[in-house]
């Protein structure tokens, strides 16, 4: 885990993208599609660092998909360092963020609330 990289805007794990050999992470001000990014946008308009600090309820961008969606909600309800240190517990424990491509042991949640319960305890309900 890079735990420098830390968690993009949308709430993806940049710390965990197996995809970051040329990315430097959301925070970095390079990614490579900051230019078409809804979450940046509209999160960066607002003063935000991230979508988990908007009081706002939404869905837009990568949120309306489950996994960044989940990870937001954790966010908002536990905070940034807890929820590192449960990615970095799972990922001791072998829970893998991508395996082949993009596609990991955090998709295939099609509730967003089973997803949090799998972050804090690395297990599938």
């Amino acid at each position: 885990m890079k735990r420098e990289l830390g968690i993009a805007r949308c709430g993806l794990a940049c710390c965990l993208c197996s995809e970051n050999s040329s990315c430097q992470g959301c925070g970095s001000g390079q990614c490579p599609d900051k230019d078409r990014c809804e979450n940046l946008t509209c999160s960066a308009g607002k003063g935000l660092s991230r979508c988990s600090e908007c009081p706002q309820e939404c869905r837009k961008g990568l949120l309306s998909k489950t996994k960044p969606y989940g990870f937001t909600l954790f966010l908002k309800r536990y905070g940034l360092e807890e929820l590192m240190d449960c990615l970095e517990r799972n990922e001791k424990n072998g829970i893998v963020y991508h395996r082949e491509g993009i596609w990991g042991d955090y998709d295939d949640f099609e509730d967003p609330e089973a997803l949090v319960r799998f972050i804090q305890n690395g297990k599938r309900d």
